[in-house]
């Protein structure tokens, strides 16, 4: 792909996010539930790692910037960083390869497991204890079963996506040369 078809895709890409995680989203005490990850994951898929981490840590800072739910806290940015690097590790090129729908999902319950749980559940819950001045192991049991929940709901929204944007992908994105 081209680098200016990359610049584009990112750009639209930065735009869903910050759409969906400020506006589209639910949001209760301690939680935010959207969609904000079809296109970080889409994003992993297309660009890869590099792009994908700036992609995310763009929509952040952006987000934070022109919406904020608060003060800005550089540490969620440096999650959206690893969550970015991590989608694109796991993700890039799946529309290019002859992959199997059961090695589809294996990829995206890892980049989802990675994300979710380790990322989310350790690292936003950490920066959560440092902004709200709450004990880690308090907010930690809760906030891990919703990251839990979220690696299904994940895996279930993207698989279809990603079956039904493959052919169209490949169709439309693809440069002679990549």
């Amino acid at each position: 792909m081209k680098k200016a078809k990359k610049i584009v895709l990112a750009g639209i890409f930065i735009a869903m996010i910050v759409i969906l995680s400020r506006f589209l989203a639910i949001k209760l005490p301690g939680y935010k539930i959207g969609f904000s990850y079809i296109p970080a994951y889409l994003g992993g898929m297309l660009l890869g790692p590099i792009y994908n981490a700036v992609i995310l840590g763009l929509a952040d800072l952006i987000g934070s910037t022109l919406f904020p739910f608060g003060s800005y806290f550089v540490g969620y940015t440096i999650t959206s960083l690893i969550n970015g690097t991590i989608y694109g590790l796991v993700l890039h090129k799946i529309y290019k390869e002859e992959l199997s729908n059961k090695q589809i999902i294996i990829r995206l319950i890892c980049a989802s497991v990675l994300t979710q749980i380790l990322v989310n559940g350790v690292l936003n819950t950490f920066w959560i204890s440092i902004t709200q001045d709450k004990a880690f192991f308090v907010i930690a049991g809760a906030r891990f079963i919703k990251e839990i929940i979220m690696v299904p709901v994940h895996v279930i929204t993207m698989f279809p996506i990603i079956k039904v944007i493959k052919p169209a992908v490949n169709k439309f994105l693809r440069d002679d040369n990549d």
